[in-house]
């Protein structure tokens, strides 16, 4: 059973930047789809970025050229590098892989 770990998250200043991390256990990561999505108080949990096996990535419209969606196999990691924050970002936000499995989710708050 693959195991998701989100680290990264915190309190951030409006137009400042933050790089979530995911690490997973579990032999099939690399050959693995991963997702970042988020969810605010009040709202429904929201698709944000995929990544492929291949590398081959979405990005939600609104997030587009603000967010991006990697990933290191070797390292069993997909990343959500965040610019250019601002306070409507704040929200969990959570790691799921391609076999249903989330993660316990980080909290980004962008405030100043």
């Amino acid at each position: 059973q693959v195991q998701l770990v989100e680290s990264g998250g915190g309190l951030v200043q409006p137009g400042g930047s933050l790089r979530l991390s995911c690490t997973a256990s579990g032999s099939t990561f690399s050959v693995t789809a991963l997702a970042w999505y988020r969810q605010a108080p009040g709202k429904q949990r929201e698709l944000i970025a995929t990544i492929t096996a291949t590398g081959s990535t979405t990005t939600r419209d609104s997030v587009r050229g603000q967010f991006t969606i990697s990933r290191d196999n070797a390292k069993n990691t997909v990343y959500l590098q965040m610019n250019n924050l601002k306070p409507e970002d704040s929200a969990v936000y959570y790691c799921w892989s391609g076999g249903g499995v989330w993660g316990q989710g980080t909290q980004v708050t962008v405030s100043s």
